[in-house]
């Protein structure tokens, strides 16, 4: 990461708990039709690497290589493939702004939920188009926070969404990533490419468990909690209001949570 920006979400367990739940099922659909067994695969921002290691099954002839900028990260998704029997698939720690690789290296270049966190997703673009093989994929999924719709009614949440924004937009990031991937990908030249966008939802008892209980830890646990208090953005009582509101929202028969995310597929 460049200076003046900061990942948002730390890696406590609360934060891990959601991650760890991506697969390329649920979060890389878009993707997973343009790919072939032979493929060589750059995972930008792979995190524990559960994404990772589902591409290093589907190209079992080929190669998958994660970077995370987290050496705490990177030894933990190299226990996975490892548990998982995974030879084809390595990770390392990288800066995405200079990626270690030779011009034209991978056949795909994947990015989920990176470009939100970086303070020059154009730069990134680029760079990421750079190691991508000609006509290689470069594909991006990002969410727009702000798309973000629930149910039922909450202030807490309301306020949840208002501290959110100036906490991300304060770690130099843009929490609306979404929206803005065709309008990074023509700055950073992109031209053939394609932009879709699809929905988490988070409804069931089970998901309302998991995704409440998580968001009540990291409003009071992870680096969200300090950055709130450092920016302004709330007070301890405000963030603990915000813990209570995502408890009250698992315990709403009624509760419903949706989440969009826009999609980036190009060709370098």
């Amino acid at each position: 990461m460049s200076s003046g920006e900061k990942y948002t979400h730390g890696h406590h367990e609360s934060v891990l708990r959601s991650h760890t739940w991506r697969t390329a099922e649920n979060s890389a659909a878009y993707l997973l039709p343009h790919l072939a067994p032979d493929m060589t695969l750059l995972d930008v921002g792979a995190g524990p690497g559960t994404i990772t290691v589902d591409f290093a099954r589907i190209l079992s002839a080929g190669r998958v290589v994660g970077i995370d900028s987290s050496a705490q990260i990177v030894a933990a998704a190299t226990e996975l493939a490892s548990a998982q029997e995974l030879a084809n698939a390595v990770f390392q720690t990288a800066d995405l702004y200079s990626l270690p690789f030779p011009d034209d290296t991978f056949d795909v270049v994947h990015a989920h939920q990176v470009l939100q966190h970086v303070a020059d997703p154009v730069a990134a673009l680029v760079e990421m188009r750079r190691v991508a093989k000609p006509g290689g994929l470069i594909a991006v999924r990002d969410v727009d926070y702000r798309g973000t719709i629930w149910a039922p009614e909450n202030p807490g949440l309301d306020h949840w969404m208002t501290v959110y924004q100036l906490v991300h937009r304060g770690n130099g990031g843009e929490p609306d990533a979404g929206r803005h991937l065709k309008g990074w990908a023509l700055e950073a030249g992109l031209t053939d490419f394609e932009s879709s966008a699809s929905i988490w939802c988070y409804s069931s008892d089970a998901e309302r468990t998991w995704w409440g209980e998580s968001w009540a830890a990291r409003a009071l646990e992870s680096a969200f909690y300090a950055d709130a208090i450092e920016k302004g953005a709330a007070t301890d009582l405000e963030l603990r209001a915000i813990s209570d509101a995502w408890l009250a929202w698992r315990d709403a028969l009624d509760g419903f949570f949706a989440m969009p995310h826009g999609e980036l597929l190009a060709r370098a």
